[in-house]
């Protein structure tokens, strides 16, 4: 089974990430981007969903930490900020793609398998 890592720092929001997704892939989680990095390094998810506001490293700093030691991972940015500049500073960092929340469970899954097949 495929591993996701889910990087967010909100309880009710991991929940709906995880009611979507856990019955195709195992699901990990990190409360924050330093958590998303020693995760990322430990246990070799297959995608990462990854929020950009979280306590101690913020999503953007995670995804560029995460892409000094692996280019080949796929990082999903989800965030409340549905800007243009928001989503430029996703894909400067190093993400593949990016959703806005709130996430919208059939689009979520398309754009994973779209990935992971």
């Amino acid at each position: 089974m495929k591993k996701i890592l889910v990087a967010e720092d909100t309880e009710s929001n991991f929940l709906l990430l995880s009611i979507i997704l856990r019955k195709d892939y195992e699901i990990l989680r990190a409360f924050n981007g330093a958590e998303a990095v020693e995760i990322c390094r430990a246990e070799h998810p297959d995608l990462i969903l990854m929020d950009i506001k979280m306590p101690v490293m913020d999503g953007l700093e995670a995804t560029k930490v995460i892409r000094t030691f692996n280019e080949e991972i796929v990082i999903i940015a989800l965030t409340a900020n549905a800007y243009d500049s928001d989503r430029e500073k996703a894909y400067l960092a190093g993400c593949n793609n990016y959703m806005a929340k709130p996430v919208m469970a059939a689009k979520l899954r398309e754009m994973i398998h779209s990935y992971l097949g």
